[in-house]
């Protein structure tokens, strides 16, 4: 593929990755949460123009800081999401606005990356950008599942005004 298609799914997908994220999501402490991040790193790992050859250091440079901002924004996006259990034990996470705000900046901080490496003239090809990907989401599937397993259920709800505690199924005698 062309790298503007490139440019133009990966857009795509976080787009739709983002908007998922502000309606509540149930997790699943006991799947692996891990294969997903780990195959997106495997593919771009796999492809050839992950480091720049003419500009090795600067490349790698720029893959390293690609990668803490991929770090970073999965660790805040996972702190800023709001979790809670449900009475069946059920644990349900949403983004917040403040989850937002973190996409916004690391999004801004990946365009500084891309042009400072443009001006620098090294070769920014889409597999970094999936690496980085992959790490996001592999720091914040981590975190929200460390979060969720030490949550406790939440409590049955409490008993209206007037209604006994324990209910008997025997009938009183009179």
């Amino acid at each position: 593929m062309s790298g503007l298609v490139d440019a133009l799914l990966i857009v795509v997908v976080v787009v739709v990755v983002i908007a998922r994220q502000f309606r509540a999501s149930r997790i699943d402490t006991d799947r692996r949460w891990w294969l997903l991040p780990t195959v997106l790193a495997v593919v771009s790992l796999r492809e050839p123009g992950l480091v720049d050859g003419h500009h090795r250091t600067a490349s790698i440079t720029l893959l390293t800081a690609e990668l803490l901002t991929g770090l970073a924004i999965g660790a805040g996006w996972a702190w800023t999401s709001r979790i809670w259990t449900e009475p069946d034990g059920a644990v349900w996470s949403r983004s917040t606005k403040a989850s937002g705000a973190v996409w916004a900046v690391g999004i801004a901080v990946r365009v500084g990356l891309f042009a400072l490496g443009a001006a620098i003239g090294v070769h920014h090809d889409s597999s970094a950008l999936l690496l980085a990907l992959a790490a996001t989401l592999l720091v914040r599937s981590g975190v929200l599942v460390q979060r969720a397993r030490s949550l406790r259920p939440a409590a049955a709800p409490a008993p209206a005004y007037g209604e006994p505690l324990v209910r008997s199924t025997d009938k009183e005698r009179l």
